[in-house]
């Protein structure tokens, strides 16, 4: 997992990609059909709880930004 506690130093089409993977990634989740990820992935050893809460955290920058 690469290092997400400052969200603002991200680039707006990096926001974007993680929000995108993120949400695909819940969906896995949901379906029951997750599978391990590389260790290369933005999202590598995240579980459900954590990928829900950096998804807060990304939605809230967005919205930040937006204004």
């Amino acid at each position: 997992m690469k290092d997400y506690t400052d969200l603002s130093a991200l680039s707006d089409k990096k926001l974007r990609t993680l929000r995108n993977n993120l949400n695909n990634r819940i969906e896995s989740f949901a379906r029951g059909g997750e599978k391990a990820l590389p260790p290369s992935h933005m999202l590598h050893n995240l579980d459900e709880a954590q990928c829900k809460t950096l998804k807060e955290r990304v939605f809230a920058e967005m919205k930040k930004r937006s204004k």
